[in-house]
């Protein structure tokens, strides 16, 4: 079982991504937990940057609140992270996790590079 993102990529500050994790689970793991979005940026310690609840709300790291829209599909397993308006600091890595009392599942993640 593990998270796997994509939509990641080569882009210009000012430009937007849709980043996506799809568990590769059961869809009552999805169902049934929050999702975590996490950064890990070059030389640094990762960082959350966001939660999508199970009823789909959500709360954002100040350093991408008003730039970013988390979403979920239980359908398709996925959640998604739209991302506007990019800057330099926010090339990494991108994760997704599932955490709780029974599960902590993460997966091959997504390189973001902002860069002119």
């Amino acid at each position: 079982v593990q998270l796997q993102a994509s939509g990641g990529g080569l882009v210009q500050p000012g430009s937007s991504l849709r980043l996506a994790c799809k568990l590769s689970g059961s869809a009552n793991i999805f169902a049934r937990n929050h999702v975590q979005w996490y950064r890990q940026a070059p030389g640094k310690q990762r960082e959350l940057l966001a939660t999508i609840r199970t009823s789909g709300s959500t709360t954002y790291a100040k350093s991408i609140e008003g730039r970013a829209t988390g979403s979920r599909d239980a359908g398709e397993k996925t959640v998604y992270l739209q991302m506007n308006n990019l800057k330099p600091e926010d090339t990494g890595v991108y994760y997704c996790n599932i955490f709780s009392l029974d599960y902590d599942i993460w997966g091959p993640g997504t390189l973001v590079t902002v860069s002119s």
